[in-house]
């Protein structure tokens, strides 16, 4: 009767004692996701569907963030569906400009995720909700529309795989680091629907916001979905956020697990995923000379506070390389207003970076940072495929933070340590 944590959860949502790997289920959702780009397609077919109301609206939440504030007129269309659906729909939870944020640092922020809940976003990142010990995962337009609809949807069961980091973290070396170093050891489809389930004494010591960037990245293996089990951490981070009953879940001791995963990180460098795959890594003294154009620091994988007061050490009383564009993106208005309050967003301006409103934007190729043929930039984001910025010739590095910042200053990829 064992079961994974990643088990137990759609067992529960299933209303069965047990599932296994492999087992098709139909699960309740406590929570449906959709931004700019994929709602529209949604609403689309929750019309179809001949469906008038949503099933509950205060678990629809929609969250746009891709293309605004609107970058054009297509954009600014899309933008327009959402807010029309959301209002006539009466949803509780639709975030406009100004109130929003990059949607995967907005609902842990807002309370909106809980442990052991079933969320479903019709965005591939949907998976960062696992940091929290829910089963979260993405799923197509069309699905969003039927669990829009009927509050359920079907599932596979995925095997897991356990992973278990031990040692101590070297300075300068955190979550990003550790997924970019897992998706390097296992490959882009080394998890290939399956659970990622992060374990061991250095996740245990992590804050939520490494853990976040961690399941963030999940689907970058490609994973269903990444969980870290709740503990201590989880529920300082959830009291006074989360207003509803929740419940905990954690693998069992005999729990089955496809495959075991141990890694000691405590010589582990900085981690550069070269283009144009994240499994593509090196340790930062392993890059070499590879001078860079621009630098992006944000979005839904190295968004967060603690982010940003990481880039801030760096580039603090430095200037940006003066042929060099840095980008900051705060993942949302609150972790925005906290580095203001804090000083962060002085030091950026003093750099010479430009601060960006909460947005997707440069990600996924949208605005506010495209690529130019030729161009290359160091980036805290989670992809690196051919064109993901800009021109189909352009290239992009993944890192976290501090290198990021202290490439941006040195005008080449870059350790923090060159520049302290």
């Amino acid at each position: 009767m064992s079961m994974t944590i990643t088990e137990k959860i759609l067992a529960a949502h299933a209303g069965l004692e047990r599932v296994e790997p492999g087992q098709l289920v139909n699960v309740r959702v406590d929570l449906v996701l959709g931004n700019d780009i994929t709602a529209p397609m949604a609403i689309q077919e929750f019309r179809r569907i001949g469906v008038e109301r949503v099933f509950d609206p205060e678990r629809v939440v929609l969250v746009p963030d891709h293309f605004v504030p609107n970058k054009d007129i297509k954009s600014a269309e899309q933008a327009k569906v959402v807010r029309e659906f959301a209002r006539e729909q009466g949803l509780t939870h639709y975030y406009e400009v100004g109130r929003m944020g990059i949607e995967h640092c907005l609902l842990p922020e807002q309370g909106l995720v809980a442990p052991g809940e079933l969320i479903i976003g019709a965005d591939s990142h949907t998976c960062t909700y696992g940091a929290l010990g829910a089963f979260a995962t993405g799923v197509g337009s069309t699905d969003l529309a039927a669990a829009m609809a009927l509050g359920e949807i079907w599932l596979k069961v995925p095997p897991t795989i356990k992973f278990v980091y031990h040692g101590q973290l070297p300075p300068w070396v955190g979550g990003k680091d550790l997924i970019l170093y897992t998706i390097g050891k296992i490959g882009v489809d080394g998890a290939r629907y399956k659970a990622m389930e992060f374990t061991g004494p250095v996740i245990e010591g992590m804050s939520m916001d490494g853990r976040l960037t961690m399941a963030n990245m999940a689907v970058e293996a490609g994973a269903k979905n990444g969980i870290v089990p709740p503990d201590g951490v989880t529920l300082r981070y959830i009291e006074g956020r989360v207003k509803r009953p929740y419940r905990l879940y954690h693998s069992d001791p005999d729990a089955r697990y496809e495959e075991v995963y141990e890694f000691d990180v405590s010589g582990l460098e900085p981690q550069v995923a070269f283009p144009h795959s994240p499994a593509n890594v090196r340790p930062i003294s392993e890059v070499g000379l590879v001078e860079i154009h621009q630098a992006v620091i944000g979005s839904c994988t190295n968004g967060r506070l603690e982010d940003l007061r990481e880039a801030a050490r760096v580039l603090k009383g430095k200037k940006v390389h003066p042929y060099v564009r840095l980008i900051v993106i705060p993942g949302t208005q609150e972790i925005y207003r906290a580095a203001l309050r804090e000083g962060l967003i002085e030091i950026f301006l003093e750099a010479g970076a430009a601060v960006s409103t909460p947005t997707c934007g440069p990600c996924l190729g949208g605005h506010m940072g495209i690529l130019a043929a030729g161009e290359r930039c160091i980036a805290t984001t989670n992809r690196n495929f051919v064109g993901r910025m800009g021109h189909p010739e352009s290239e992009v590095y993944l890192s976290g933070p501090a290198v990021a910042a202290a490439s941006a200053v040195l005008g080449r990829i870059a350790a923090p340590w060159e520049v302290q």
